[in-house]
């Protein structure tokens, strides 16, 4: 009688089954901290800044990238999903946010702004802009931004102070810094 080993109980079978199990448990754990942490974040800023949107702005490849998180004063400034304008962002805006460049609008009609730039955030519903960039030791991550929808919003040099230091801590996060 011939005996066939059972990989169930092959303990070199077991063993690969478990890290490959393993790494899936910490790459799961990771996002679940990550999206934690950006959520915490953007409704602290959200709350904090007293305006009515605050998005990380994720870019999953070379300038390419979407809205993943959102905080709202009411649903009707969702925005969850939305692209940026392609022609606008183009390597040399990538370039200035990856050495670290802030942005703050106060009002998107009289700033002197692209054309495409001012369409889009029309479309958005924004009057009043402030962006900063989430640098990792492998580039530029993603962009945290407020937006104030209902009207002109002069930014403080304390709301641009928090937006940076907040945007720091999630570059430092390992979950963030790691992915």
């Amino acid at each position: 009688m011939q005996s066939h080993p059972n990989p169930e109980f092959n303990p070199s079978v077991t063993a690969h089954r478990d890290r490959g199990l393993q790494k899936v448990l910490e790459r799961l754990i990771g996002t679940m901290e990550r999206d934690a942490l950006v959520i915490q974040t953007t409704n602290r800023l959200r709350e904090t800044l007293q305006v009515d949107r605050v998005v990380l702005y994720y870019f999953y490849y070379q300038w390419q990238g979407q809205v993943t998180f959102e905080a709202l004063s009411s649903e009707e400034f969702s925005i969850l999903g939305s692209t940026g304008p392609d022609d606008c962002f183009n390597d040399e805006y990538a370039a200035m946010y990856l050495a670290g460049r802030v942005r703050a609008i106060p009002d998107i009609e009289s700033e002197a702004i692209a054309t495409c730039h001012r369409d889009f955030l029309r479309q958005l519903q924004v009057r009043a802009n402030l962006v900063v960039p989430v640098l990792t030791p492998k580039g530029l991550w993603g962009l945290l931004v407020a937006h104030h929808c209902q009207a002109p919003r002069q930014w403080l040099s304390s709301d641009i102070e928090l937006m940076q230091t907040e945007a720091q801590v999630l570059a430092a996060a390992p979950c963030i810094r790691e992915s």
